[in-house]
């Protein structure tokens, strides 16, 4: 018996089990229907989602029903934004629940969701994009279908937060946001605990006041539905450490939202100070001995709505405090801040900041600042001073920044200035108060690729319109340069992100290129990856330069020259000069960086360059013509190239050059045993000897595109023997190459000129010259050259003997055709007989048997019948 029921429960449990898994399938289109209906009824916006599945186990006893990747994208005025997006979002619910008909209420116990953003908006007209209920159709409908929140517990975890308002330029954003609070929803007044965490970044008009600040907020908020009322209880607040305590409440009224929070630091330690600084920049803070106290008080009370905020005054307060980490030396003494962000009117633009003081000291070193900000929200007011002494060696001492190397230099500054908002971003400086001086002097600093940077002196000057850089002298590897010039837009630049402008000056006695390049270096686990090279966006100026010696790359480029002028991430070069390969050279061009790819333009005039060294040290030009060591002397040139650059290294990627290239050989001499090509040629052309080419005044063009060259044909002499060259070869140095030659028929043999001798002056300047053609293929190292020297010289001959005689005999063939095939003996041939003693035995035979021949067939007598 016990068996047998033993054995029913078992089934039953399988029973349960299949059916836990098999439900879920049965009404996962159900779900579906159900959560489309709710959105379409509710909603006022393009709602997708790609699934929805429901679990018996994720929460069991209670169902799980899951979305996955829900969007909430707006309709106009805000088309296309992303309201909301869910990765998943999850609702804890009885199973019950889930059989309901539509006009029943259904209830939710908790809801839990991950990976989401929430972006707000406020466009200029004071419209947000979060209203998006069907309110027109609840009233055509009357009353929406009972739907019940009975939430007992939430959370979200990775969100983020976007709130953006148009009209006032605030930007906010809660990034990282882990969220999660426990209460009873059912009961009409409620204790919710909750814990947050997140960071908070916030610009205003386009001025950035806090980036990545960490925030973290464990309270209990005592909840009045009935009266939209929401009360801070026990709490506790950090802002990066910097603990805070908030008392007060917030309550939803019909004309918006009523504050009357307080809020204060539990305690004046001044270690409440540098709890604000992000803890990778202020070590542990629980060794350092502090002194005198920092402390925030304040309170937010009244009425935001569209028209007001609540008044409010937040006091930032130390006075005589000190600090000193472990193991460091130094101290922070006489530390006094004084700081007010009031508001006394409940009008947004009437909230002012005054820094009354901040001051501090390190050893004899003292260093005061004040200032203060008016009409913040509209068009911020700025009236700030500073005065003191930094040396720069103490700051490592002192604090525990972390640098490879220290940094040393003494920093004073004395400077005033006002300034609204509204006047730097329009350039007004008629409004724009500056004076004072900033100067900088011993300045070393050693980068994390070992690079050292020593200023000697910077010293700017401050005055209404700009800001004068007088002196600027520096030393980095084995460059030294020394600037000045003026900036036109300092304070658009630093306050509004506008571009930096500016013109200046430049002078070096030497210049390192690679002393200027940003490197990668391998780290102890792992290799970065090398980024590409931009030209900032910001920068809009103007470098009028002269330096006695540039190295770039492999090569010395003396007495150089030229403007150099910067903007929309391009670099634009007018009038370059520098002397380089024994000559002179002249350049203008671009590249620019905005696009992923870099490109890049230039034209050079080369001036009585070394061949020897442009051909060698020159990739580009080795390309172009690798004529290096095998044509020596000096060219005058004139290149246009354009092409695309190695994001990374900067250098051109050659095959993708597009150009032309004009040139004029000057004095030159040629070394053809340098060049396969050339002995190939000058072995199968025997009656030339390349050697004794002279090229001098030679001019020639050609244009290249996608690797290739094509050399435009042109004409050159050796001695009375003319040839026309042309072709083409590509950057992987494969040629296709002709040269036609009109070649002296004297040249191919003295037994052809015995030939042309018994002809008429008429007749033989018929065949003064034969053309020969040469074709090379192959590539420069391993050259193939074909001629036609044999079929030109047989043609040749053919003519020759026609003249003399309608047929030729036996005996005169056979000597023709070994004539030919001496005359086109290669010279290395050691077969080749002495032209001489050929002429002298072949040719008189050949001529003996073309006319004595026949005078003795015509004596001999008539044979009888």
């Amino acid at each position: 018996m016990v068996k047998k029921i033993l054995k029913i429960i078992g089934i039953l449990v399988l029973i349960l089990l299949i059916s836990a898994f098999a439900i879920p399938y049965f009404f996962k289109d159900q779900i579906k229907a159900k959560i489309q209906t709710v959105i379409n009824e509710k909603v006022d916006a393009k709602v997708a989602f790609a699934d929805a599945d429901l679990s018996l186990f994720k929460n069991f006893p209670n169902a799980n029903v899951t979305i996955e990747k829900l969007s909430i994208i707006n309709k106009a005025p805000f088309e296309g934004d992303t309201l909301a997006a869910f990765e998943e979002l999850n609702f804890k619910m009885s199973i019950k629940e889930l059989l309901k008909d539509d006009n029943e209420t259904m209830n939710i116990d908790g809801i839990s969701s991950k990976n989401g953003l929430i972006n707000i908006i406020f466009n200029k007209d004071g419209i947000g994009n979060y209203d998006i209920a069907l309110k027109n159709k609840d009233k055509e409908q009357g009353k929406s279908k009972p739907f019940s929140l009975k939430i007992k517990e939430y959370s979200v975890e990775n969100f983020k937060f976007k709130y953006y308002d148009e009209k006032s330029k605030v930007k906010m954003v809660l990034d990282s946001i882990n969220h999660k609070g426990k209460g009873d929803f059912e009961a009409s007044k409620l204790d919710l605990v909750t814990t947050t965490t997140t960071k908070v970044s916030l610009d205003m008009d386009k001025v950035n006041y806090m980036k990545n600040v960490a925030i973290s907020l464990d309270a209990i908020l005592g909840i009045d539905l009935n009266q939209s009322k929401y009360s801070f209880k026990e709490n506790k607040a950090k802002i990066n450490e910097l603990p805070l305590e908030f008392d007060g409440f917030i309550q939803l009224v019909d004309a918006g939202q009523d504050y009357d929070l307080k809020l204060k630091t539990p305690t004046s330690s001044f270690k409440n100070f540098l709890g604000l600084v992000p803890a990778k920049y202020s070590s542990n803070l629980k060794e350092v001995k502090t002194s005198g106290d920092f402390t925030v008080v304040g309170f937010a009370k009244g009425l935001y709505s569209e028209t007001s905020i609540p008044k409010f005054n937040i006091e930032i307060a130390s006075n005589n405090a000190a600090f000193q980490y472990p193991n460091l030396p130094k101290s922070v003494r006489n530390i006094i801040i004084d700081t007010k962000i009031i508001n006394e009117t409940g009008v947004m633009k009437d909230t002012y900041v005054n820094l009354d003081k901040l001051s501090f000291q390190i050893d004899q070193d003292v260093f005061n600042a004040k200032a203060t900000i008016k009409n913040i929200s509209e068009n911020a007011i700025v009236n700030a001073a500073l005065k003191g002494t930094i040396n720069l060696s103490n700051l490592t001492k002192a604090y525990p920044i972390k640098l490879e190397k220290p940094l040393t230099g003494i920093l004073k500054a004395d400077v005033t200035s006002e300034f609204d908002m509204e006047s730097v971003e329009k350039s007004d400086y008629s409004n724009i108060k500056n004076a004072g001086t900033i100067d900088l002097t011993g300045f070393n600093y050693t980068d994390e690729n070992g690079k050292t940077m020593k200023i000697s002196r910077a010293l700017m000057a401050f005055n209404p319109s700009r800001v004068n850089l007088q002196q600027f002298n520096a030393t980095t590897g084995n460059s030294d340069m020394a600037i000045n010039g003026i900036l036109d837009n300092f304070y658009g630049f630093v306050f509004k992100n506008q571009e930096l402008k500016g013109n200046f000056n430049l002078n070096s006695n030497q210049l390192a290129v690679n002393d200027f390049m940003t490197t990668e270096t391998a780290s102890k686990k792992e290799t970065k990856p090398s980024e590409a090279m931009k030209i900032p966006a910001f920068l809009n100026c103007t470098l009028t330069a002269k330096a006695n010696t540039v190295l770039y790359d492999n090569l010395i480029l003396k007495d150089v020259s030229g403007k150099l002028i910067i903007k929309d991430q391009k670099a634009t070069l007018e009038n370059g000069k520098t002397n380089l390969f024994g000559g002179s050279i002249g350049f203008n061009g671009a590249v620019s960086t905005k696009e992923k790819t870099p490109i890049f333009n230039m034209d050079l005039g080369m001036n009585n360059v070394d061949i020897m060294q442009t051909f060698t040290q020159l990739d580009m030009m080795k390309k172009i013509a690798p004529i290096a060591g095998v044509i020596n002397g000096k060219l005058n040139s004139k290149i246009n190239v354009s092409g695309n650059l190695n994001e990374k290294e900067m250098t051109p990627d050659l095959n993708t050059l597009t150009g032309d290239l004009t040139g004029q050989l000057l004095s030159t001499t040629v070394n053809s045993s340098n060049s396969a090509m050339l002995t190939a040629l000058d072995d199968k052309l025997g009656f030339v000897d390349l050697k004794k080419l002279n090229l001098n005044d030679l001019k020639a063009s050609l244009t290249f595109i996608d690797g290739k060259v094509n050399v435009k044909p042109f004409d050159i002499k050796y001695q009375d023997i003319k040839a026309t060259i042309g072709g083409t070869h590509g950057f992987d140095q494969v040629m296709n190459y002709n040269v036609k030659l009109d070649v002296p028929a004297k040249y191919l043999g003295t037994e052809i000129n015995s030939l042309l001798a018994k002809l008429s002056p008429s007749d033989a300047k018929k065949f003064e010259t034969i053309p020969i053609n040469a074709m090379l293929t192959g590539n420069f190292q391993n050259p193939k050259v074909t001629t036609d020297v044999k079929q030109a010289t047989t043609a040749l001959v053919n003519n020759l003997v026609k003249q003399q005689k309608e047929k030729l005999i036996n005996q005169g063939t056979n000597s023709l055709n070994s004539i030919i095939s001496n005359a086109t003996k290669p010279k290395s041939d050691t077969t080749k007989t002495d032209v001489k003693t050929d002429i002298k035995t072949k040719a008189n035979d050949l001529l003996n048997g073309l006319f004595n021949n026949k005078k003795k067939k015509k004596e001999e007598p008539k044979k009888t019948e």
